[in-house]
């Protein structure tokens, strides 16, 4: 089944728009998950600050 040149461009699109949004967004969503969870009990609290310190 062969696929015409637009939806290929398309489907392309998509994959770069794809892999960006992945590139520019793994590290702060993985920061975010870690803050929203806390720290860990007889451990010292996380703030942006410390983060950026240490």
């Amino acid at each position: 089944m062969a696929m015409s040149p637009s939806t290929k461009q398309k489907i392309a699109i998509v994959l770069d728009v794809s892999k960006t949004i992945f590139h520019w967004g793994f590290i702060p969503a993985i920061l975010f998950l870690g803050f929203r969870k806390g720290a860990d009990p007889g451990m010292p609290p996380l703030s942006i600050i410390n983060l950026l310190w240490q």
